[in-house]
């Protein structure tokens, strides 16, 4: 996710933390919280809490999807107002995201689209009203701030997935049934296929460091996520599995990230790692990089915790919904894992 105001304050937050394997600059974690349930003929929220949406058949598009899986469906105030590179101001996307959180008759949240400024949002978002009204709130890239601090500052489960205006294929489509209306305490398998090779290849996972862990969920957009580091929107790390996701982020920058989680104490305190895809991550031209898979053995080896990649989750046509904070346990050796609890209110 090439984006250079996020790296910067990325770099600048690193220098404000301790250089300890120990140093905590991380929110502690309040009591989690469950959305209530979602079924067919509820009322879906579409917000755009970060980047405008270019061409207003994506928006048209989004609608569509949400009445084409059973909703019936609201648009913030300002789900298609656009100042600069966002979707308003921040004072007006903050206010459509509290709004449809305080309204009784909406009963989930999908945003629209990623991109970049949910962050701005997260000192404007009315928290006591999200933790009094919990609902499912979906959406991934950039909406990944607005996962983390809402697990920090609240406690409420949301759920790591396709946007609004993405695409809703078959899986997709199965995935949000399954996790979503039918609450299912889905094992996440990738969805391997040999198509007209010999052998697969696509959606093939591979095991950085075996075994079994069990914890929390965390995670989201690497970028994002490092350039919440110091803040008080950065959810505890301790015991947590922590699943990961870029694009476009040259392999240099991958280590940089992955310096401040450590520097920050986060790698020390996980129990787990799973590594999705870091989609169009290739080294460039020039002298010379380290690869991805040498940056994740640099990293995540000498923690000798359950770790594995190439998880459906990311920048993917095809994805799997993830709740943030449900409970799980992750099998590294063979590239799964599975909801332990219900994520939902009973």
């Amino acid at each position: 996710m090439d984006r250079r105001q996020f790296l910067g304050t990325t770099a600048l937050a690193a220098t404000l933390l301790p250089l300890s394997g120990t140093a905590r600059a991380v929110t502690a974690a309040p009591t989690r919280v469950l959305p209530v349930p979602l079924a067919k003929g509820d009322t879906v929220g579409l917000v755009s809490p970060s980047s405008a949406t270019d061409d207003s058949l994506n928006l048209q598009l989004a609608r569509e999807a949400m009445e084409a899986l059973g909703f019936k469906v609201k648009t913030g105030a300002h789900y298609d107002a656009r100042r600069g590179h966002l979707a308003g101001t921040d004072a007006e996307r903050a206010g459509d995201l509290n709004a449809m959180f305080a309204d009784k008759a909406v009963k989930a949240i999908v945003c629209t689209r990623g991109g970049s400024g949910a962050a701005r949002l997260l000192p404007l978002l009315d928290y006591a009203t999200i933790r009094r009204n919990p609902k499912v709130l979906l959406g991934y890239s950039d909406i990944t701030a607005l996962h983390c601090a809402i697990q920090a500052k609240t406690g409420l489960v949301t759920f790591h997935g396709p946007i609004g205006s993405g695409s809703w294929n078959p899986f997709n489509v199965d995935q949000f049934k399954r996790v979503l209306l039918d609450r299912e305490l889905i094992e996440y398998r990738n969805k391997i296929e040999a198509g007209d090779e010999l052998v697969p290849r696509r959606n093939r996972t591979i095991t950085i460091h075996g075994g079994k862990a069990r914890g929390e969920l965390l995670g989201g957009n690497l970028t994002v996520l490092t350039a919440l580091a110091g803040s008080p929107y950065l959810p505890d790390f301790s015991g947590k599995i922590l699943f990961i996701e870029d694009v476009s982020e040259a392999p240099y920058r991958v280590d940089r990230m992955f310096s401040t989680l450590k520097l920050m104490g986060a790698l020390d305190q996980v129990a787990g790692v799973i590594f999705g895809e870091c989609s169009d991550c290739n080294p460039g031209d020039g002298y010379g990089s380290l690869t991805l898979e040498q940056i994740l053995d640099d990293y995540l080896l000498p923690l000798k915790i359950p770790a594995y990649r190439g998880a459906m989750i990311g920048h993917l046509r095809e994805q799997f919904i993830v709740p943030v904070g449900g409970k799980v346990e992750l099998d590294a050796d063979a590239g799964t894992f599975r909801l332990l609890e219900p994520v939902f209110r009973t």
